[in-house]
């Protein structure tokens, strides 16, 4: 099969075109916003109770319990679900240990939970013996996250710039294909997975280094195949590739009504055929999900032998954004009562925008290093601003002509959704972000 430039560019993930390959579900969506707002949540500013559990198959999290009413600087988090934060290998922020077991798709009538809702009933009305999964730990073995998938151990995506590790061996979860063999080693034959997820990302209105998917699983029974006849290996992959979008096709109607749909042929190590499915919705086409009839060296590592099945992945913000007409997927993160009011009813509304504040614009300059990658300030910026930076983006490349030194110039726009910034404030950020950026970096500051 060959595969495109876009997919040896961003592997393996389900159905992505900027950042990371191969995803099931792409973080990238194209809206149109006449503003951005957001609020940082006040459960982000509660010390978690962290889990000490390594266990990454079926352990409910709880919920951050609160920390004591102290009016000094919140705690630096030391351990996330039992492993060191300080560890050499680990490279897990501040910033994302506080989104660990926030879980927005579990909270009520949040628009991710409503989507999910819909999917779920969607599954569970076609079939009764779906099985649905949405409290596993976010915490996997790097072998069940890469490895078990068929990802190369070269891959770009194994990166420490676009994954998120706690060890070389354990990293929070990039997918929730990560739990995908478990299951099916446990025996289960159709079920719906659906968490948070991590990955190393730009800064903008829709990439967010936390985000949620949701995996859909089916295999095909014995007497499933023979109730259909097929009984060759080619009559089982074409039902099975049937059955994949006869199901997918339902869903995208259930969700946008009886919209145009094509099929794209595409390529993830996890599926063979691998396919992407695409609407022609507000006057264009939009890619919806990813899918495919499960990968035979993945069945059989499983010990099913040759059993045939399909899978599919998409983003449950991506699909929210759409839907709602949520312009800033930091919106997702908001506690003010303006943002969840709108979507008590549990039902897919337009949203409403309320109060817009003015940004505050900051440009960083620097020589950069051989190791150097966007990633990675991204990081430094949202583990010191959170949710206060709005976009983040290169505005000027220069190598010098004799040294032969790149040196970027990065525009970063601060912008609060509760009050207006004052320059002040944000001066004393920025400051911290250059500082952090030849701490942690090592570029030189122009």
């Amino acid at each position: 099969m060959m595969i495109s430039k876009v997919a040896q560019r961003m592997p393996w993930r389900w159905a992505s075109r900027r950042s990371q390959p191969f995803c099931w579900s792409s973080r990238t969506i194209h809206v149109h916003s006449k503003y951005s707002e957001f609020s940082v949540p006040a459960n982000l500013q509660q010390q978690p109770s962290l889990l000490l559990t390594k266990n990454t198959r079926c352990c409910p999290r709880s919920l951050f319990a609160s920390r004591s009413h102290s009016t000094g600087p919140p705690k630096p988090f030391v351990e996330l679900h039992g492993y060191d934060l300080s560890h050499p290998e680990c490279n897990v922020t501040q910033n994302i240990a506080s989104r660990v077991g926030i879980d927005l798709h579990r909270q009520p009538q949040h628009p991710l939970n409503t989507i999910k809702n819909i999917i779920e009933e969607y599954w569970k009305s076609k079939s009764p013996n779906f099985q649905t999964f949405d409290d596993f730990v976010p915490v996997v073995p790097t072998q069940n996250n890469f490895d078990s998938l068929l990802i190369p151990p070269d891959h770009v995506s194994r990166s420490i710039s676009d994954t998120y590790y706690l060890t070389k061996d354990t990293v929070l979860r990039t997918h929730t294909s990560a739990h995908q063999t478990t299951l099916l080693q446990e025996g289960y034959n159709e079920f719906l997975v659906t968490g948070d997820v991590y990955r190393r990302d730009e800064i903008d209105s829709s990439h967010y280094p936390v985000f949620h998917q949701m995996e859909g699983v089916k295999m095909f029974t014995e007497q499933e195949l023979t109730n259909a006849g097929a009984m060759t290996v080619e009559d089982q992959r074409a039902l099975v590739e049937q059955d994949l979008k006869h199901g997918l096709e339902g869903m995208a109607r259930t969700l946008f009504g009886d919209v145009e749909m094509r099929w794209v042929d595409e390529y993830f190590p996890f599926t063979d055929p691998s396919f992407e499915l695409e609407i022609y919705y507000n006057d264009e086409w939009m890619e919806v999900l990813g899918c495919g009839v499960v990968h035979r060296d993945i069945v059989k590592a499983t010990g099913r032998g040759t059993q045939p099945g399909w899978a599919f992945g998409l983003g449950l913000e991506r699909l929210a954004m759409v839907l709602f007409s949520i312009p800033d997927i930091r919106l997702f993160w908001s506690t003010d009562d303006r943002f969840h009011k709108q979507f008590e009813s549990g039902d897919i509304v337009t949203f409403q925008p309320y109060s817009k504040y003015p940004p505050c614009t900051k440009d960083i300059s620097f020589w950069t290093t051989d190791t150097f990658h966007e990633n990675d300030l991204s990081e430094v910026v949202r583990d010191v601003a959170g949710d206060l930076v709005e976009n983040m983006e290169l505005i000027d490349t220069f190598v010098h002509p004799k040294t032969n030194r790149t040196s970027n110039c990065f525009r970063i726009i601060y912008r609060s959704m509760d009050r207006s910034l004052t320059n002040e404030e944000i001066d004393a950020l920025q400051e911290q972000v250059r500082d952090l950026a030849v701490e942690k970096l090592g570029v030189e500051l122009r």
